[in-house]
């Protein structure tokens, strides 16, 4: 007896000893490879003093790619909240052949390089591209001017196609759990399909839905390769990542430290962001366990 009691007090021992381990392999972790780093980077863009590092936000270059890659942002949210809905409900609850094949499609910006993206876009709607000859024939029609690449419609493409799996990936495991009983219910009682989204189907994915467009917004904020790709022209064209790139590379101090202003921006959105999907997370697991009890 005695022995069986030693026994599990070593299991306990050993147990609280491998929890402190990982407990400071994973702080250590974090701090060495995600803290530290922030930390620097505000460090840095403070080095000149605060009204250097206002002055660096300032610029014409700075404003204007802060503009677009909030409108890049705010579309690629938009758009990829309306098709990760449609094509989560389609997927979750229409049986038709070719679903797996579309699920697969689905994923693609997860495997493919961004850079290889905005290839993609350039070899389609570029001079060489078929795309290019309809664009062409469009402007002449309507005597107007598009362009795709080498414009900012060119970066809006490229940010959507990054960026449209993340809604669809959070609402599909909802959607398999939630099954199709309440809403073949509410059809067989003479409900329309919109009130069956809006009333049934929809209180069941909105913090998965409000999780995506979080996890879509901090992508869309982020995203380098494709936009380098498609955006060539510094004060048009440029996102934030791409005007901190051109910083930083230009070689003169002032401008490495206005870099470095500049992407404390994007930390301080990092920050929010983070802040705003805990809280999502948070209300989603209080709604969880609100309905299983």
């Amino acid at each position: 007896m005695y022995r069986g009691v030693n026994m599990q007090e070593n299991k306990r021992k050993e147990s609280k000893a491998t929890q402190f381990i990982l407990i400071i392999i994973s702080v250590l972790f974090i701090t060495l490879m995600l803290v530290i780093p922030l930390i620097s980077v505000i460090n840095n863009s403070l080095s000149e003093g605060v009204s250097f590092y206002f002055k660096s936000l300032q610029t014409e270059y700075v404003l204007s790619a802060l503009k677009i890659t909030l409108l890049a942002t705010v579309i690629a949210a938009v758009v990829n909240s309306f098709f990760g809905i449609m094509a989560a409900w389609l997927i979750t609850k229409f049986s038709f052949k070719g679903k797996q094949l579309l699920a697969t499609l689905i994923d693609i910006p997860f495997s493919i390089s961004p850079v290889i993206a905005g290839l993609a876009f350039i070899m389609t709607f570029g001079r060489l591209g078929w795309g290019s000859n309809y664009i062409d024939k469009i402007n002449e029609f309507f005597g107007t001017n598009i362009q795709i690449v080498f414009a900012i419609p060119g970066v809006i493409l490229a940010t959507v196609f990054v960026t449209f799996p993340f809604v669809s990936r959070e609402i599909i495991p909802v959607l398999n759990a939630q099954g199709k009983e309440e809403e073949e219910a509410a059809a067989l009682m003479g409900a329309s399909g919109f009130t069956i989204f809006r009333k049934i189907t929809f209180p069941h994915i909105k913090w998965a839905f409000l999780y995506g467009i979080i996890l879509c917004t901090s992508r869309a904020l982020g995203e380098f390769g494709a936009v380098n790709a498609l955006s060539k022209t510094r004060g048009e064209t440029f996102t934030l990542p791409l005007e901190i790139d051109a910083l930083y590379l230009s070689g003169s101090n002032d401008s490495i430290t206005s870099a470095f202003a500049v992407s404390s921006i994007l930390v301080f959105i990092a920050i929010a962001v983070i802040i705003v999907r805990n809280i999502v997370e948070y209300k989603a697991k209080k709604k969880l366990e609100h309905i299983e009890s």
